[in-house]
């Protein structure tokens, strides 16, 4: 079966029912992917992590946890905010996202489970994927509740409401995911977070 055909059958016997997650498959097309993914990598990274991340808008503080004036670094460069705008537009944000940060995940690396800064940004988080699958584990912080999603190259996780305030995400640090009786090796993947800041 085509991979993407295969891709897509995986996810349709998945329904969404954590409050709040929304999952847009394609929500850029494959040469959109491929020109992100060149000027990415066109751009200076950072190493402070144990993955590779880029910021723009502002920069995140990730030993004080926080976002201050200071770390303001600019204007949302051209090349996203044409996606900045569209997230408005479209009304996945209600103000137009001033902060992005691109993750980089090598296979083997991933994320611990965390709620992105309460008191740092506001109340809709968005993640495009770039170049590979993952799958992403959402724990309840009261109940302890899991489920986990595919996230397929192109598509945008939006996260708000419960999703963005009361469940943790994840994404284990392995090679391959195992999802719907099926293993699903890693790539390269990269990550765009778009985020407004509260200032």
């Amino acid at each position: 079966m085509h991979q993407a055909l295969f891709q897509s059958s995986l996810f349709l016997d998945a329904p969404i029912s954590i409050s709040g997650l929304r999952y847009l498959p394609d929500f850029i097309d494959a040469d959109t992917e491929a020109a992100l993914l060149a000027t990415i990598d066109q751009q200076p990274w950072l190493n402070d992590l144990k993955r590779r991340v880029q910021h723009y808008g502002w920069r995140y503080d990730y030993k004080a946890r926080g976002i201050g004036h200071d770390l303001r670094i600019g204007a949302i460069p051209n090349w996203l905010a044409g996606l900045c705008e569209r997230l408005s537009a479209e009304g996945i944000f209600s103000h137009t996202p001033d902060q992005v940060i691109i993750n980089e995940y090598q296979p083997g690396q991933g994320i611990s489970p965390h709620v992105d800064c309460v008191p740092c940004f506001g109340d809709t988080i968005a993640s495009l994927s770039l170049g590979s699958d993952c799958v992403m584990d959402f724990t309840h912080a009261t109940t302890g509740e899991k489920q986990s999603r595919l996230l397929e190259p192109r598509s945008l996780l939006v996260l708000s409401g419960d999703a963005r305030y009361h469940w943790h995400h994840a994404i284990p640090a392995r090679k391959s995911d195992k999802w719907r009786g099926q293993t699903i090796p890693r790539a390269r993947r990269i990550s765009l977070t778009f985020r407004t800041v509260i200032t």
